[in-house]
């Protein structure tokens, strides 16, 4: 997915004024296979005069630091430009400053802070694991809660120097203690930076869950959990520092939805007479929304799903309510498809429907489009059986053979390996059509992610490569933290050693898979490092890790399940680590402490997340194994992960060809996606305008099932609806008033929703003792919210 930001053309040179708006993001960020109509972006030119002497290197730094700053001299502002970035090139030279004011970075303020914002991040987040649909605090709610903490800290607390005045020790104390002092922008990013860590454990903690939740006969002590995880996440990390010459210092690697984040730190930090309207914007929205959430979320949840076609369901014959149902209901999870079910739930709508750009959008409608064609095709057409058993549309539960719920308990008993007896005497799990439906479009969609990287970004990766080993990338912020010492490669070293032998003891002692499988999990999934930061949509990989698993280690789901978390999660943290350096290297935050930061987050937030992970497993346990998913907890993610578990651990029998029913499409998927993108390249070869199209084969193969099989449903054609609005109408009809306020009112809209669910959480969701319901009315009815399929 990719964002969009935009800024006023400028000279960037350190110590220059920050820009402080936004520059849309129109077009495919490698550049060079696409082309603008209006032509490509000059920069500015050196003087013609000497640039013979320049070597080709130099003048790529030149153009690069060159800008195009105008100033409104009559409001003494920045103009907001309608050049379209194109590249990390034009990132570099016209959206980021190089500026670098010398402000501090790692305070004693900076880690309380960042500490506070770990703690709250996880729990949200792990609560929401157990919810229909799984979300998390964004970076920039972590932003702005940091940046109000710092400041009341700065204002709120005497001065070091009025201290002095009484006692030179304890003006020393206090300036330790930085009361008084100034709240910086760098002391700002390295808060978030460690807020943003704390659920970097996460893949982890759920297979713990998992096997608290379906296995309860069996489970992992509370050490051997913890050295898997620390394992899991530092070495990401390692990976992310090691690769950081390929996959940060370049100019093209922009992780391009960090660029409203930056946006917001200096509009927060530079210039703030001159943001002090979008500012008052900014509150105005939060207080709105916080306020509007308790709504939907607890007095009139119907909001989450407006379905008219639904409304007058009591009406229709059992039949009509069963299809209306299966179709256009999707409030409650694994209701429906949510077709034309409008939610007005901001907290599943989130702001990514404002600030992800057309091109990603557009391929995301495609493959929901093709989503809501097949997946109801499948099922009334009895397709894999699943109609004929009679499974319900939706669902990740296992079943038998005649519909009933598949007894996992007496094909795997206590040793958590087959039993081949008892699996002869059960048969074989079914799934749902939906399940099926949703593996195979992960497996096309990683598959085709492959060839889609090689054909279309190997041009680049191969640029990226021999900058790397010259030591000659032109970026501009990479030249401006030339100064800061960076990291040597033997603290990764020794870092990887002992996250090495943590993961070694975790599968050993946790009886999951042997320790050949564990070296092959970790060498697995070192292949998509790429296209998040060119293209910034990231595509599932845990299918095809999941998959391989079950082929190493047959017959064992859990072994399965972590052999998928070292392989798919490594490197998926990696990634996300990769992008924290990427924006310290924007934001000119030396290396080392870069460093600090990101390790001190991860392991606040692996302690945080399983702590709380247990306590809601424990306490809710009968709730979450109730048949009946309810709209506030849900075990849908929990139940998909177990089910493919156990699919993938007997895949060699589940998905054979000899077994019929369609089931051998899920690994055959793998080679029909990877040809895709091939097809796709011949047809753009011989057809050039196609290349404006910027048709994205992973992105909507993804959409077509593989990101959305299970959970609620209603929220996508809101998405849909929103994302078309702000793209197509408010961007380029409105373009100033987008680029001013778009991304600070999108921020202010999770941060309100997310304020009041956090405090729903504790107040009536039962997450600090019983729960209390809503009394009924026709705006919270019994049954499904969105009043789909009734009870009678």
């Amino acid at each position: 997915m990719v964002l969009r930001r935009k800024a006023q053309p400028a000279s960037v040179s350190e110590g220059a004024e920050e820009i402080n708006e936004t520059t849309a993001i129109e077009t495919d960020p490698i550049a060079e296979l696409k082309k603008d109509d209006d032509g490509p972006i000059t920069p500015s030119s050196p003087s013609e005069k000497g640039i013979e002497e320049k070597t080709s290197h130099e003048l790529e730094i030149d153009e690069a630091q060159a800008g195009l700053r105008e100033l409104d001299g009559s409001e003494g502002v920045t103009k907001i430009s309608d050049q379209v970035i194109r590249d990390g090139a034009d990132v570099s030279r016209i959206a980021v400053s190089t500026r670098d004011d010398g402000d501090p970075a790692l305070t004693f303020r900076s880690v309380v802070l960042g500490s506070v914002l770990a703690a709250f991040s996880s729990v949200v987040t792990v609560f929401y694991l157990f919810k229909p649909v799984q979300i998390s605090i964004s970076t920039v709610f972590l932003q702005l809660v940091a940046y109000v903490l710092g400041l009341g800290w700065a204002k709120l607390t005497p001065s070091a120097e009025r201290l002095e005045r009484v006692s030179p020790r304890l003006g020393a104390v206090a300036r330790f203690f930085n009361l008084g002092q100034p709240f910086g922008l760098k002391e700002h990013v390295v808060a978030t930076l460690i807020g943003s860590c704390a659920n970097n454990s996460l893949a982890g903690v759920e297979v713990a869950i998992v096997q608290r939740l379906f296995y309860p006969q069996s489970s992992l002590d509370t050490t051997t959990v913890l050295f898997g995880l620390f394992s899991i996440s530092i070495i990401g990390f390692v990976i992310a520092g090691v690769l950081r010459p390929l996959i940060v210092y370049p100019a093209e690697m922009v992780y391009w939805t960090q660029l409203p984040q930056i946006s917001l730190m200096q509009s927060l930090h530079y210039d703030v007479a001159k943001n002090k309207k979008r500012l008052t914007r900014f509150g105005q929205v939060l207080l709105g929304s916080t306020i509007y959430e308790l709504f939907p979320a607890y007095l009139f949840p119907t909001l989450n799903g407006i379905s008219i076609p639904c409304f007058p369901s009591a009406r229709y014959s059992s039949a009509a309510r069963d299809v209306a149902t299966n179709i256009f209901g999707g409030a409650n999870s694994n209701e429906g498809l949510g077709l034309l079910n409008f939610s007005l739930d901001w907290q599943y709508i989130t702001s990514s429907a404002l600030s992800l750009p057309l091109k990603q959008q557009a391929n995301s409608w495609i493959g929901l489009a093709l989503m809501w064609l097949i997946m109801p095709l499948l099922y009334y057409r009895n397709a894999f059986g699943s109609r004929a058993a009679q499974l319900p549309m939706l669902g990740t539960s296992l079943y038998a053979e005649d519909g009933s719920k598949y007894n996992l308990t007496a094909v795997f008993g206590h040793s958590l390996t087959i039993n081949n007896t008892a699996l002869a005497e059960q048969g074989l799990p079914v799934l749902t059509s939906s399940t099926l439906w949703g593996y195979i479009s992960a497996n096309l969609a990683v598959a085709a992610l492959i060839s889609h990287v090689l054909l279309f970004y190997g041009g680049d990766m191969w640029k990226a490569l021999k900058q790397a080993r010259a030591g000659t990338q032109p970026d501009p912020h990479y030249q401006a933290m030339k100064k800061y010492k960076e990291v040597p490669m033997w603290w990764y070293g020794i870092a990887f050693v002992l996250a090495f032998f943590a993961g070694l003891i975790s599968v050993l002692h946790g009886q999951t898979m042997p320790w050949w499988a564990y070296l092959v999990s970790l060498l697995l999934g070192a292949r998509r490092h790429f296209l998040d930061p060119l293209d910034s949509d990231s595509i599932g990989t845990n299918t095809l890790s999941k998959m391989v698993g079950g082929v190493l280690v047959p017959g064992r789901p859990l072994a399965g399940l972590w052999f998928a978390s070292f392989s798919h999660q490594v490197i998926l943290l990696a990634v996300n680590l990769a992008s924290g350096l990427k924006f310290g290297q924007y934001t000119k935050i030396p290396w080392r402490t870069l460093f600090a930061s990101q390790a001190y987050g991860t392991l606040l937030g692996l302690l945080v997340n399983y702590l709380i992970a247990v306590q809601v497993a424990v306490s809710k346990r009968e709730v979450l194994l109730n048949d009946e998913d309810s709209n506030v907890w849900s075990v849908a993610m929990f139940s998909n992960l177990n089910s493919q578990a156990v699919t993938w651990s007997i895949a060699d029998r589940v998905y054979s060809y000899s077994r019929g029913a369609g089931y051998w499409l899920v690994p055959f998927a793998l080679l029909i996606g990877f040809i895709i993108p091939f097809i796709h390249f011949i047809v753009q070869r011989r057809y050039k305008f196609l290349e404006k199209y910027e048709v994205n084969a992973p992105i909507i193969l993804q959409y077509m099932g593989g990101y959305n099989y299970f959970g609620a449903f209603s929220y996508l054609t809101s998405t849909v609806a929103i994302g078309a609005a702000a793209q197509l109408w408010l961007r380029r009809r409105h373009p100033k008033l987008f680029n001013k306020y778009m991304y600070i009112v999108g921020s202010a809209l999770d941060g309100g929703s997310q304020i009041t669910l956090f405090i729903l959480s504790f107040a009536v969701y039962g997450a600090a003792g019983p729960a209390r319901a809503f009394p009924t009315w026709w705006g919270n009815p019994d049954g499904n919210v969105d009043h789909c399929n009734p009870p009678e």
